[in-house]
């Protein structure tokens, strides 16, 4: 969860530039909300549709939030659980019903599933070695995306996926697929964002900053992070389902570990454990891959690995760490090593 870099007052409430911060942030969020709505009525369709790509991969990001910046699990294989719950999003769609919501909440339930079934011993594991089971766990689903052809259409990935339908039309128009994957973006969101704030949340920022403490005062630690697991890899499974609906295409190379690489770079970028950080550096990637690469012929990438270094080591906190006009509090973050000392 974020904190804020000012001084605690003397009878010990929250600094005033904070607490306008919070007052008001519902009605910022209402606002980029509306402002956010009404995208599709200004734009061409490509913009639009390059948007919903944003607010897809947006949600992915703030799902891995979750794990690395409010419970300190930097993973490399959080793209196998967006990618199952795409894949089951779109053969629901397929073979089944394209209706909303049946393929979100497959999607949603898929990857909590994979989530689940994978993340009970991933958990007990720390550091280095969470780090690379978790890109095991995500090359091996690839993998498995890539040889059961049968299922998932191999290496020519998932077609014939058809369109989101609600209320019996086809979401064909790319401003109606827009209002549907900000929707679902809406959803995912208001979803990480309550548990960050929840006790359940504040517990997760403990484990992340001094887990044995929190282990000695009776905490089950592996069940949080469990549940921390598996809640990320369901909003991420959400994120997969609002991918399908927003190119009707599904390929093992998104739950691949570029993917998952590209969602990690978007937290760091964004700041680690603030959320709507996650959303700004998710859209910075996007739009230099997607929309800058093809005109720098195809060294988007590098572009983005530049993009890294410099925030890196100018802007440690990432694009949250900025200072905010009008006296506004700077927003800390936590990307990989929290600071040291007990629960707050």
């Amino acid at each position: 969860m974020t904190a804020v870099d000012s001084a605690a007052t003397v009878d010990g409430t929250a600094p005033v530039p904070a607490r306008r911060l919070r007052r008001f942030g519902p009605l910022i969020a209402a606002a980029a909300l509306l402002v956010l709505a009404a995208v599709p009525l200004f734009l061409a369709p490509f913009a639009t549709t390059t948007l919903s790509r944003i607010l897809v991969f947006a949600l992915f990001a703030v799902s891995l939030d979750l794990l690395v910046g409010i419970t300190g699990l930097p993973s490399l294989g959080h793209a196998a659980y967006f990618g199952v719950g795409a894949y089951a999003a779109g053969l629901v769609s397929i073979h089944v019903t394209a209706q909303v919501p049946g393929p979100l909440l497959v999607g949603a339930g898929a990857g909590a599933l994979a989530a689940g079934l994978t993340g009970w011993i991933t958990v007990r594991s720390h550091g280095v070695f969470f780090l690379m089971l978790t890109l095991a766990i995500g090359e091996t689903i690839e993998q498995l995306a890539n040889t059961w052809e049968s299922v998932t259409g191999g290496a020519n990935g998932l077609t014939g996926i058809r369109s989101a339908r609600f209320a019996g039309t086809p979401l064909v128009v790319a401003g109606y697929t827009y209002w549907y994957v900000l929707a679902v973006f809406a959803l995912g969101f208001a979803i990480i964002w309550l548990v960050a704030r929840s006790p359940f949340g504040a517990a997760l920022r403990g484990i992340r900053d001094n887990e044995p403490r929190m282990r000695a005062v009776g905490y089950p630690t592996a069940l949080y992070k469990y549940a921390a697991f598996v809640l990320a890899g369901g909003v991420a499974g959400m994120a997969g389902a609002a991918l399908v609906a927003q190119q009707r295409l599904v390929t093992p190379a998104d739950l691949g570990f570029l993917t998952a690489a590209f969602a990690l770079l978007a937290v760091v970028i964004g700041g680690a454990g603030t959320l709507w950080g996650a959303g700004i550096g998710a859209a910075l990637v996007i739009v230099v891959r997607d929309a800058l690469g093809p005109s720098m012929g195809g060294h988007g990438t590098l572009l983005l690995g530049l993009v890294f270094v410099l925030v890196v080591y100018l802007l440690p906190r990432g694009a949250a760490g900025l200072r905010l006009p009008l006296g506004l509090p700077r927003v800390r973050s936590a990307v990989f090593k929290a600071p040291r000392g007990g629960p707050r």
